[in-house]
């Protein structure tokens, strides 16, 4: 090595540390944006993201031991579509508490703290030296996807969680020479596993992968993982089902063969290329490298599975959050693949090593930028939104480049990223109050106003459509209530009811006011006069 080459090699590891530091910083930044995001939700008494009122309905069921697993045809018409976990690590908190969003959302933001931890351990114990564990973890909350979900009241990051838990916990399985250690390894993986299917059905890919990869390093061990998820989700699945006459199968498997737009999952997967291409690339060009000249990791074979998970978000209610998994991937798999490219370069002081070094940290640094999102009216981001010249494209003054300013969602569905100010909160009262005040049943999309106004949360909207799509709803006995103006007050915000329910409420309610909160306009009806046609 000449004279020349050692001194630019010197130079490139200087400029790595330094490049390097410079992403962690960044990317810190990015965990406290986080952490004020989650801080402003958690205090937010009323819905943000719709649907978030209906897990909160869920724990409550829960917690007064009932399924929330119900008949949609009887009075007040509930039911869920989600699995009981998260639900039932809520309901501590339920009984002491009572209704209240600000567990759920803590809940949401320690998930996705643990995910970010899960993945910097995992690339921290296959060598990945000085900052480049702590980079991949904060790298993971730093996606504008997670920003979005991760603090919500919904269990998308619980089991998002417990599928990385589960892949670092299989993933050294074949590490250790203790037979006792792996199988309690095993285990432990199995049961992570079968936590994060109950908590949300998509982690059946993540269970694929991991009876995959089992499978093809030792036969024998993928099958006792089959067979074990196979007897243990299958028994707990069947127990439900009898339990709840059927409701189960009916409400969290039928209900969810919702319809598939081919567009809408290509917008989204370009959405995640967009945002994360500069560490999907180097994940794909690791997994292509273990698949031709390595040794397949269960780090690649999930991040197969969590890419055809994405491809699932071009059903009816899905989003951005589908790629959840594939983002925990993709960080993961990165920053292991970039560990063994710098393994594999030092000592060597060629000029590919010192680009090796130079090129990391500028991958990390451009994705930084490419998920540039941060509070523009809030102290103390607003001095950094006003430098950088960064102006607010969603209400309430957030910039999220992951989303347009006229938004990729249908209106009133998800206006996800900005903060909620007092005045939103004095627009909820409002509603709470004209809820109260409201003679016999209301019917809100949004479920938070009843809860708090000690009142019945009459059925779940989404859930309604999504049976009325696959023709597993007739909605008779609301259909009733409606023509009788049994309601002394409804409340929309998307108008995501049935097609017929919908109808039902023109004929025969009338627009009272409007009331705008959160970004929202929550239009309010009241019963027409009874000789009105």
């Amino acid at each position: 090595m000449t004279a020349g080459n050692r001194g630019f090699y010197r130079n490139a590891l200087r400029a790595h540390r330094f490049l390097l530091w410079a992403a962690l910083l960044l990317l810190f930044g990015y965990l406290l944006v986080f952490l004020t995001y989650a801080a402003n939700l958690i205090q937010f008494p009323f819905d943000y993201d719709q649907g978030e009122g209906f897990e909160l309905v869920d724990t409550l069921l829960f917690s007064q031991g009932r399924w929330p697993w119900q008949d949609v045809e009887t009075y007040p018409f509930y039911s869920s579509n989600y699995p009981p976990l998260f639900h039932l690590l809520a309901v501590p908190f339920a009984w002491l508490f009572g209704p209240s969003y600000a567990y759920g959302r803590a809940l949401g933001t320690l998930a996705t703290l643990i995910a970010a931890g899960a993945i910097a351990f995992a690339v921290r114990r296959d060598g990945g030296p000085g900052l480049l564990a702590p980079v991949s973890g904060l790298a993971f909350i730093a996606s504008n996807t997670i920003y979005h979900i991760g603090p919500l009241n919904r269990q998308h990051m619980s089991m998002v969680m417990f599928e990385t838990l589960a892949i670092v916990a299989l993933a050294n399985l074949e590490c250790t020479g203790d037979t006792r250690k792996r199988r309690r390894t095993f285990w432990l993986g199995m049961l992570l596993i079968l936590a994060a299917g109950y908590t949300k059905q998509l982690a059946l890919a993540t269970a694929l992968a991991a009876i995959a990869f089992l499978f093809i390093r030792r036969p024998r061990r993928g099958l006792q993982l089959a067979v074990g998820l196979a007897l243990s989700g299958g028994g707990i699945f069947l127990l439900l089902t009898l339990a709840t006459d059927g409701q189960w199968w009916l409400q969290t498997i039928s209900a969810n063969v919702n319809r598939y737009d081919p567009q809408q999952a290509l917008g989204l997967l370009q959405q995640w290329f967009g945002l994360h291409g500069f560490l999907v690339v180097p994940a794909l060009l690791f997994l292509l490298y273990e698949l031709y000249l390595g040794r397949l990791s269960i780090y690649s074979v999930w991040l197969v599975a969590a890419l055809a998970v994405g491809l699932f978000s071009g059903k009816w209610g899905a989003g951005d959050s589908y790629f959840s998994t594939a983002i925990a991937a993709t960080c993961l798999l990165a920053g292991v693949g970039c560990t063994r490219l710098l393994a594999n370069s030092s000592g060597q002081r060629t000029l590919r090593s010192a680009l090796a070094l130079l090129l990391i940290p500028l991958l990390y640094l451009g994705y930084a930028r490419a998920v540039l999102h941060l509070p523009t009216r809030t102290a103390p981001f607003a001095s950094f939104a006003a430098t950088l010249n960064v102006r607010p494209n969603a209400l309430n003054g957030l910039y999220d480049s992951a989303r347009s300013p006229e938004g990729d969602f249908p209106p009133g569905y998800a206006d996800i990223g900005h903060l909620t100010t007092d005045k939103d909160i004095r627009a909820g009262e409002e509603l709470v109050a004209l809820v109260r005040a409201a003679e016999g049943p209301v019917l809100s999309e949004d479920a938070s106003f009843a809860l708090l106004a000690g009142k019945d949360v009459v059925t779940n909207p989404t859930q309604l459509l999504n049976l009325a799509n696959n023709g597993l709803y007739r909605g008779d006995a609301l259909l009733q209530m409606l023509r009788d103006r049994a309601f002394g007050l409804i409340i929309l915000r998307a108008g995501f009811f049935p097609g017929a329910i919908l109808q039902a409420i023109g004929e025969n309610y009338e627009p009272d006011q409007v009331i705008s909160m959160n970004g929202f306009d929550y239009r309010l009806y009241r019963p027409r006069p009874e000789n009105t046609p």
